[in-house]
């Protein structure tokens, strides 16, 4: 009598579970609400600007008379630096005896190991005249942030400036970041010289495959070197 009441509990439980997993099965699927944050976006390494770029947004800056964004630009495209290293900038490290250095040196935060860039004339005279703004008086870093909180520009800050220039001169913002300043010069030295050391130095890489990976060499671009030269 036992061993038929402990089969007929068995049985029991046994139908009530295949009853569960029925009624699991007949459930909708649930869906996410929450779009792909990537939806509509271009995705990818960001594209460096063209000179024809950079001369628009330069031009529309100076005829907006922001001292500081232009000079932030300029100094964005000669530095060649990551933006974390960009907004922390002093003014010390750029600016001595009275006058923009024409080259200057920074550690980089990424590999601890120091760059060096040019300041060419246009981005010292932008330079000179940020400097001496009332705004800069008695600040230590070049970039000096408006918010109480934070000592210069933080690199989402910069993000939205940059944001902006692209916006101005009618380009896709999602296309281009604060790396496409980064990009930007040493785009344009390799395309003109083929010299990859010379951007490895320039951007303060320590390994030439992270060079080549950076500026998207592939085959057609060996090609085309390979073909300028005539034995």
């Amino acid at each position: 009598m036992l061993c038929l009441s402990v089969g007929l509990a068995e049985d029991v439980a046994g139908l009530e579970d295949r009853r569960e997993a029925m009624s699991i099965e007949t459930l909708p699927a649930l869906r996410p609400t929450r779009a792909p944050w990537n939806k509509g976006r271009i995705i990818g390494q960001k594209r460096p600007l063209l000179p024809k770029h950079v001369w628009s947004i330069r031009v529309r800056l100076e005829m907006a008379d922001n001292r500081r964004d232009l000079a932030l630009f300029n100094m964005a495209v000669d530095s060649k630096l990551r933006g974390c290293d960009l907004v922390c900038l002093k003014v010390n490290e750029v600016y001595a005896a009275g006058r923009v250095k024409e080259r200057a040196s920074v550690t980089q935060s990424k590999t601890r190991k120091p760059v060096r860039f040019e300041i060419t004339d246009t981005t010292r005279a932008s330079l000179e005249r940020w400097i001496k703004d009332p705004e800069m008086i008695g600040c230590e870093y070049l970039w000096p942030s408006r918010l109480h909180a934070s000592p210069h520009l933080s690199t989402r800050q910069y993000a939205r400036i940059m944001r902006d220039w692209v916006l101005s001169i009618g380009l896709e913002p999602s296309a281009y970041g604060t790396h496409s300043m980064r990009r930007t010069k040493v785009a344009q030295i390799y395309k003109k010289t083929g010299n990859l050391r010379a951007v490895q130095l320039l951007l303060g890489h320590t390994k030439m495959d992270s060079t080549v990976r950076y500026l998207g060499v592939d085959l057609d671009d060996a090609l085309s070197l390979s073909e300028g030269i005539d034995l």
